[in-house]
């Protein structure tokens, strides 16, 4: 995620309305969405025409700042991390939704903490299989179910597990059918609710997982979603895949969703909490 704004954004030339044009086009293209796009541009106007940006390069460093801003964690975002907690990680199938859970396992693990795992995607063949390296990669104990068999029964077992064994994070692996939401709503309320009474007393956090390199798709997955139940934080996959990258900014203006983490790689360790300035840097890095 490298480039796609910094050719735009290069030299000491006079900013002009031309400018601004090939500015509004860049954003949009770059996948920053329609809101933020028009935000970003009116602001650099009125910096332009009240402040001491006048060149290219020193509208660079002020969009810079900018989407930093914007992008800018909510001071309790890693609360979870640091209390009993069960975490819900959602996603359509395809975007490394499980992948992440057990990345999300090693972090947890090698931080210290007691991780339980609860394969709750018995649709997808395979899906507790694949969980199942990562758990025994990571050391941590799994929960998981036939294929096919009811998600809230691994959830239940799964909470039963780590109650008794004193677990500091339960993460949940689901299901992600966005083509049937009223079955995955009822399934997720189920869920929630056996969480509820199961693993009572635990900070609830739901994650939803994205692909960074499908774009506009990604932000119309995050809002089905939220639709659906509430979205605590977006973990955005294969950031490195892509060299356009503002659909984050997009998520986090038009839904209010912060993005906690970004997967840049296939490496157990390749998953790291969001930079707002590192990120908005990396936007306009040549």
């Amino acid at each position: 995620m490298a480039g796609f704004f910094a050719k735009l954004f290069k030299g000491d030339e006079a900013i002009d309305d031309d400018f601004y044009e090939e500015v509004e086009e860049t954003l949009f293209m770059g996948d920053m969405g329609v809101t933020a796009t028009d935000e970003l541009v009116e602001n650099l106007k009125l910096n332009v025409l009240f402040r001491d940006v006048k060149t290219k390069s020193e509208a660079k460093t002020h969009m810079i700042s900018k989407i930093a801003e914007i992008m800018q964690l909510p001071e309790d975002a890693y609360a979870f991390e640091k209390e009993t907690s069960a975490v819900l990680v959602i996603g359509v199938n395809g975007v490394g939704k499980t992948t992440t859970v057990g990345k999300l396992a090693k972090r947890y693990s090698d931080e210290g903490k007691k991780v339980i795992l609860a394969g709750a995607d018995t649709f997808r063949a395979a899906a507790a299989d694949q969980l199942k390296i990562w758990s025994e990669r990571t050391g941590c104990y799994m929960i998981s179910g036939k294929d096919g068999s009811d998600p809230g029964s691994v959830v239940f077992d799964a909470a039963q597990a780590a109650k008794a064994r004193g677990a500091d994070i339960l993460l949940c692996d689901t299901a992600g059918r966005l083509h049937n939401k009223k079955n995955l709503m009822n399934e997720l309320a189920k869920i929630n609710k056996i969480l509820s009474a199961e693993f009572a007393g635990a900070k609830r956090e739901n994650l939803v997982v994205l692909d960074a390199t499908t774009g506009q798709n990604a932000l119309a997955q995050a809002r089905e979603f939220k639709d659906i139940m509430e979205v605590d934080g977006v973990i955005l996959t294969k950031m490195d895949g892509t060299a356009k990258g503002g659909i984050a900014v997009a998520i986090t203006k038009e839904l209010g969703i912060p993005v906690l983490y970004t997967g840049i790689g296939e490496g157990a360790a390749d998953l790291e909490k969001f930079d707002p300035m590192a990120y908005a840097e990396g936007l306009f890095h040549e």
